[in-house]
C-alpha cells in the first residue's frame, strides 16, 4: 500500500477557504478509480509555522499514484490549489 501525504498552508487562512478546500480535494472520493482511500484532516492548532490542511491519500502501487496524478479528476482539483496554496510538502511512503 502506497500513502502520499501532502501538507498544504494556504494564501488566505480563513475559514472559508479551508472549508471550500477540503471540500474540494474530497470531491474525487469515489471518482478516481486508482484512488483506495483519502483523508483530509484541518489544523487546529494555526500557530505560525502550521499547515493548515492535511491530505492523505492511498493508493495499491506507485503506477497507481501516477495514474492518479494524470487523472483528470485530479488536474482539475490541482488547479484549484494552485491557485490557492502559499507552500506545501510531501511524504510518499509504503507500508509493507
Amino acid at each position: 500500500m502506497i500513502t502520499n501525504t501532502l501538507l498544504i498552508k494556504l494564501k488566505e487562512r480563513n475559514n472559508e477557504t479551508i472549508e471550500k478546500t477540503k471540500s474540494m480535494l474530497l470531491s474525487m472520493e469515489g471518482k478516481i478509480e486508482v484512488l483506495q482511500g483519502i483523508q483530509v484532516q484541518l489544523d487546529i492548532r494555526h500557530g505560525a509555522s502550521s499547515y493548515d490542511i492535511l491530505l492523505i491519500t492511498h493508493f495499491d502501487s506507485m503506477e497507481d499514484m501516477d495514474a492518479y496524478l494524470i487523472d483528470p479528476v485530479h488536474v482539475e482539483v490541482s488547479k484549484y490549489i494552485a491557485g490557492v496554496i502559499e507552500s506545501g510538502a510531501s511524504v510518499c511512503y509504503e507500508v509493507l
